[in-house]
């Protein structure tokens, strides 16, 4: 197993991490990414710590707790073998202070993840997304504070612009506080936002990625394929997709390039999707998720290779897609604004 440092910080994490938003099942959205119960999660668990991979993503609105619920009892003996990483911010209940990241909320939150997920320390835990209503310097010190009582290992933040995160850092750095050291993002061939503002912040303020959704809610697994019916299992179909409207036309030529790099690896046209994420700037970890054991075995296989240089070159090609302004603008003169990828 590879492992990479995460940001600014000591902390080494293997490059896969095993997402459980498929653990618990409880309501209609978190259904269709799966339904895995405790006895299933322990062999995944185990599943995973004989590939070499001992990083566990959950959040706290999975299934209202019960991810983590779940989460935590699989790891039940071993939780100081592996790293925990979770979330909070969205609602959790109908109170007016049941959401968003107030010191109310956050320290609330994080003692009620410790206790589903029966240990006395969270490795990495995350704003899921940014609260524009709450005074960043709040947010901040009531996270530095849960560093400072060992509640908490190291802070990051997820899904947030960059001018969240860089007014976050700035903070941070103003008052010693801790800082962000990842960027849990969604990123993906089909979905390549992510490189045009983020990534060039992280490479400069060296905050890693931590990549969500890799194969865009199962778009890149190899089921979606020109002149074929959308797959009636598929996360998409079953309400639990992610972001907007696919434009299909888009999917399709990325799906083309994927089955002639496959051919040429030997390997999944997931595998494969995940690889090219391996080799992006910034990227430390990968978020897998899987519905049952043969999900996870497959995408287990992602990594222990690499695609050559021409075959990444042709995947970029492939997925690129005009940038909006002000990025296109910028991209008229890189000597003075370098692109994070050189194409």
């Amino acid at each position: 197993m590879e492992y990479r440092q995460l940001g600014a910080s000591g902390l080494r994490v293997p490059v896969l991490s095993l997402g459980t938003a498929t653990f618990g099942g409880g309501n209609e959205f978190f259904k269709a990414w799966g339904s895995t119960q405790v006895d299933e999660a322990k062999r995944m668990v185990n599943l995973c710590l004989d590939a070499g991979v001992n990083f566990f993503d959950t959040a706290n609105v999975y299934s209202r707790g019960m991810s983590e619920e779940i989460l935590g009892k699989a790891l039940e003996g071993i939780r100081n073998n592996v790293l925990i990483s979770t979330k909070t911010t969205f609602t959790m209940g109908d109170g007016v202070n049941d959401y968003g990241s107030s010191r109310f909320h956050i320290v609330k939150q994080a003692e009620d993840s410790l206790r589903r997920l029966q240990t006395d320390h969270i490795d990495i835990y995350h704003m899921h997304g940014f609260d524009a209503t709450t005074p960043v310097q709040e947010t901040l010190r009531a996270l530095d504070d849960l560093v400072t009582s060992g509640k908490v290992r190291y802070i990051a933040c997820s899904n947030f612009s960059g001018w969240h995160l860089m007014k976050s850092l700035s903070v941070s750095e103003r008052y010693g506080w801790s800082r962000y050291v990842a960027h849990q993002a969604y990123y993906s061939l089909l979905n390549r936002e992510f490189e045009w503002e983020l990534m060039p912040l992280g490479i400069d303020q060296n905050v890693s990625t931590i990549v969500w959704s890799p194969l865009s809610s199962g778009q890149l697994s190899g089921k979606f394929r020109r002149g074929q019916p959308t797959p009636e299992n598929s996360r998409t179909v079953r309400g639990g997709a992610h972001g907007p409207a696919t434009n299909f036309d888009h999917l399709y030529n990325i799906v083309d390039v994927l089955d002639e790099v496959a051919e040429e690896t030997g390997k999944s046209v997931a595998q494969v999707s995940l690889n090219w994420l391996l080799q992006r700037p910034t990227v430390a970890n990968i978020i897998i998720g899987a519905r049952d054991e043969t999900q996870l075995k497959q995408n287990l296989g992602a990594i222990g290779w690499n695609l050559t240089t021409d075959q990444v070159k042709k995947l970029d090609a492939a997925s690129e897609v005009s940038p909006i302004y002000p990025y296109w603008h910028q991209r008229q003169n890189t000597k003075l604004v370098p692109l994070p990828i050189q194409y």
